[in-house]
């Protein structure tokens, strides 16, 4: 596998100059927009919504990758699908329908991923594993930004990889949470290729485009240039 993406989340993005980060992001080198939607309900904090993913969508060409942390997800897939998200990923704790949701998404041209919080075996994931597009590890409990690494999820990573590679499946294996240069090659060990990054990249001391472009060459394999 050698095509390793890197996804800048753009919460973690100064809000005051979003255009600016968003270009920042695309002249490093960026391959996708990561979104992450919180409700308030099923995870503690409440973020952004389907205006947002419209704005981000105007200001960028890339793919914009939009995780849906909120209760209830159904009820919106085709707001965010409207809005311009390319991915859309659901968690299997929100969705009883899991095999439902996954070929909704799909109906409304949109790639469509799964995930599950880190305290939720990766077999939840199996009814729904060979029509993903997607499979996201969280590496955090998601709800906030800047959280460390938990390190017992590169095991979680190892085990789906194994499963996608069992069926054959084409999927994206994406990873979340506490992604920077000295995690980001544990995990691409592991066998992940989408590495969604916030602090990392948006809070470098040298800026967002030096941080993502660091990101970038470590998940393609080269030495960082700074």
């Amino acid at each position: 596998m050698n095509n390793y993406l890197l996804a800048p989340s753009i919460i973690a993005a100064d809000f005051t100059r979003l255009a600016e980060e968003i270009a920042a992001c695309e002249s490093a080198g960026a391959d996708w927009l990561h979104v992450d939607v919180m409700d308030g309900h099923f995870v503690p904090t409440i973020t952004v919504g389907a205006l947002f993913v419209e704005a981000c969508k105007r200001a960028s060409k890339l793919p914009l990758d939009v995780h849906l942390m909120i209760s209830e997800p159904e009820k919106h897939l085709e707001v965010f699908a409207k809005a311009g998200a390319g991915n859309i990923t659901v968690h299997v704790e929100t969705c009883p329908d899991l095999v439902g949701a996954v070929k909704k998404i799909k109906s409304l041209g949109c790639t469509a991923g799964i995930t599950l919080k880190p305290a939720t075996p990766a077999s939840a994931l199996e009814s729904a594993l060979p029509l993903a597009d997607l499979i996201l590890v969280m590496s955090v409990n998601p709800g906030y930004s800047g959280q460390a690494f938990m390190p017992e999820m590169i095991g979680k990573v190892e085990e789906l990889r194994n499963k996608l590679n069992a069926l054959g499946s084409p999927a994206y294996l994406e990873v979340d949470g506490g992604i920077s240069i000295e995690t980001l090659p544990l995990m691409k060990n592991a066998g992940a290729n989408v590495f969604v990054t916030g602090s990392a990249a948006f809070k470098h001391p040298h800026g967002t485009a030096v941080g993502v472009r660091a990101l970038k060459e470590i998940a393609s394999g080269k030495p960082p240039s700074q």
